[in-house]
């Protein structure tokens, strides 16, 4: 039997460590490691057009499954392409392990054609960037990006110069145990202690929530029914709370809307869950806080916290719960539920009436149709901009289906490629691309990639033929739009010369038959609507510190013209509320 290379070798490991699939584009320094993968059946390279989408695909894939993932750049410009999808993943805490192929190895530091350092250009977005130089590393040094990979939730990169991934590999007998997944972190006793002790002193307790709770639903329902407090959420939080949440409040932030904002100011206590949230001008400061994170690095950086809790949220809350005391006065709660679906009904109206004939097709109108046509447990990608609006407004979250997006790193173009990775973990699974027209001609190539490996992906393209939320900042600063307009073909017309679905729709009675039409295609489809640029409208809460920058745009011009199936939940909520 002819003894592995180091590419065979590195391939062989990223099978053990659970990977399936190998996003990117082929090119010279990556070909031992393409051909590796053309010999083992367990894993499949996924050609894509750009190695961005690589990149952001891998992402989505981790996102879905919660495994590893994986993507590669040929050298210099081929691993450079990566770069923007990479730092989303990390951002995301998205396990996925990207390849940067190398120059020849004895080329390094003389100015070679191609030449970057792509050990040193990946080192901000990754816990682990290497490169591995010597066939002895292997597979130590692999093993070690997949740890921090998988252990940090993050991205790790390996550099590997095309001619080290062609020579003999070390002794395969060295096969270490690889970590696939994470242990549960319960906080120390003290802390514990001194949170009950808040929790029971406290008379109007706040839940916020983010990520972190993904997975904790019914732990975060026990507990805030023991301490009857209302329940908000981060934009990242939405898909993982809001539903069967009896106590919601709706969401805070840029895009945020019912009685959240209230509810964070007018506790005595705020307990902020498994978020991040970046808006501190949306967080108070003139209450109690405490934070509970599984990351120690993000306690504390957005706000000032009373106790910091190290730990994740649904470990804390199984030895939390059981120690507090129950609290029998709802009237906090009651309060804020009130607000809550009087600011829901207040703002539905807004964008519902004579929607079937207003022309063109208010956006809102499109998101609250796709909601409801969409299947249950549908993974719905969404491009940064105005699409996260709808997503955020309009898609309701059950307990199966996803909400993806670069809520984070906040990158346009991402929505077609994740829908990518998200497809390749299920193919059987609905997948819906909710699409920009900016974001999606921006990597309108990859639309190739789901006629290539006929991808049953559904993009929904929102098409405006403008840049809107850049041109929403342009105007709240007092700027006269520039540079924002598009001049867009019929991109239906563009789908079908590509070989998938492709329909325009230009009035309001069209697009259910529309988009029931795309989704029971068997292949990739596209569902152009053209939407109407012009739906603004005021948030209920703008202060002068949120005036700044993103904050200003998006404080005083979020599209909050109605909300969907929130609006019947919150009514529902206040069955048992008294008048106030």
């Amino acid at each position: 039997m002819a003894k592995q290379n180091v590419a065979e070798q590195f391939v062989d490991i990223l099978v053990r460590a659970g990977v399936r699939r190998l996003y990117g584009v082929v090119g010279d320094s990556l070909n031992p490691v393409v051909d590796a993968v053309r010999r083992n059946s367990a894993i499949d390279w996924i050609h894509v057009r750009h190695e961005e989408t690589a990149a952001f695909a891998a992402s989505a894939e981790a996102q879905v499954t919660g495994k590893l993932a994986a993507c590669a750049g040929s050298c210099g410009p081929g691993n450079l392409h990566l770069i923007n999808g990479l730092y989303d993943a990390h951002r995301s805490m998205a396990p996925v392990l990207g390849l940067a192929s190398h120059i020849p190895s004895s080329e390094i530091g003389l100015g070679y054609f191609q030449e970057t350092h792509p050990d040193r250009l990946f080192q901000e977005c990754s816990h682990y960037s290497e490169m591995i130089s010597n066939p002895k590393q292997m597979p130590r040094l692999l093993q070690t990006a997949i740890q921090h990979a998988i252990g940090r939730r993050g991205v790790s990169v390996v550099s590997l110069p095309g001619d080290v991934a062609a020579e003999p590999a070390p002794d395969k007998s060295f096969e270490s145990a690889l970590v696939t997944s994470r242990p549960s972190i319960r906080p120390g006793d003290a802390e514990i202690d001194e949170l009950v002790r808040m929790i029971d002193a406290a008379d109007r307790i706040t839940l916020f929530c983010g990520s972190g709770t993904a997975g904790a639903h019914a732990e975060v329902m026990e507990f805030a029914e023991k301490v009857k407090s209302p329940v908000g959420h981060a934009l990242r939080g939405k898909e993982f709370i809001q539903y069967d949440n009896k106590f919601d409040v709706g969401m805070s932030g840029l895009l945020g809307y019912g009685a959240a904002y209230e509810a964070t100011h007018e506790c005595d206590l705020l307990i902020l869950l498994g978020t991040d949230f970046p808006y501190n001008a949306f967080l108070p400061d003139d209450v109690k806080i405490a934070q509970i994170d599984v990351r120690p690095e993000v306690l504390g950086r957005r706000s000032r916290l009373d106790l910091a809790v190290w730990g994740d949220v649904r470990e804390t809350l199984r030895c939390l719960t059981p120690r507090v005391q129950e609290k029998t006065n709802r009237r906090f709660l009651d309060k804020m539920l009130k607000k809550h679906a009087d600011a829901l009904e207040g703002v539905v109206k807004a964008y519902t009436r004579k929607v079937e004939k207003h022309v063109p097709i208010h956006p809102e109108y499109v998101a609250s149709v796709l909601d409801e046509v969409a299947d249950d447990d549908a993974v719905f990608t969404v491009d940064t901009g105005m699409c996260n609006v709808w997503a955020a407004r309009y898609i309701s979250p059950n307990g199966r289906r996803r909400i993806i997006g670069s809520f984070t790193h906040g990158s346009m173009a991402n929505a077609l490629p994740m829908a990518i990775g998200a497809q390749f973990t299920d193919r059987g699974r609905q997948v819906v691309s909710m699409s920009g027209d900016g974001g999606f001609t921006m990597l309108m190539g990859d639309f190739l990639t789901l006629v290539q490996h006929d991808l049953p992906v559904k993009v929904v393209l929102f098409n405006n033929s403008s840049l809107g939320m850049v041109e929403l900042e342009m105007m709240v600063a007092g700027l006269p739009a520039y540079g924002t307009t598009d001049v867009n073909p019929d991109f239906a017309a563009v789908a079908r010369a590509c070989g998938a679905f492709g329909v325009r729709v230009e009035k309001p009675k069209q697009l259910a038959g529309a988009l029931r039409d795309a989704f029971r295609h068997k292949g990739p489809a596209l569902v152009d609507v053209v939407t109407d640029p012009n739906a603004l409208s005021i948030p209920p809460k703008i202060s002068a510190e949120m005036v700044t920058g993103f904050a200003l745009s998006a404080s005083k011009i979020v599209l909050d013209g109605g909300v969907g199936r929130m609006v019947q939940l919150a009514r529902s909520n206040l069955r048992n509320v008294p008048r106030l």
